[in-house]
């Protein structure tokens, strides 16, 4: 099991259409073969970060399985407007 963790800079200003289109493009990830679970994060003392955090089986089902899809076309679409600039994703495993 890996842990992707993704950090997301959202312009000021456009943290809840960054929330509502989440929710709404959430199943793009969950659909994907080798996901575990999914979940998002939003900074406390900094509101416009998010960190998103995804359990896969493998680092190949997330680059493979998702990012080589048809559905991380879809997830970028609709999250990518947002972002003030790009992601920093890493993957993580257990000590």
């Amino acid at each position: 099991m890996v842990l992707e963790v993704a950090m997301f800079d959202i312009t000021p200003g456009r943290e809840q259409e960054f929330s509502t289109a989440y929710a709404g493009a959430r199943h793009l990830v969950e659909a994907t073969e080798g996901c575990r679970t999914v979940r998002m994060t939003r900074g406390v003392e900094s509101p416009s970060r998010f960190v998103l955090l995804i359990e896969w089986d493998s680092v190949e089902a997330h680059e493979q399985g998702f990012r080589a899809s048809d559905r991380f076309g879809e997830w970028r679409a609709a999250l990518g407007p947002f972002f003030a600039s790009p992601p920093v994703v890493e993957h993580f495993a257990d000590v």
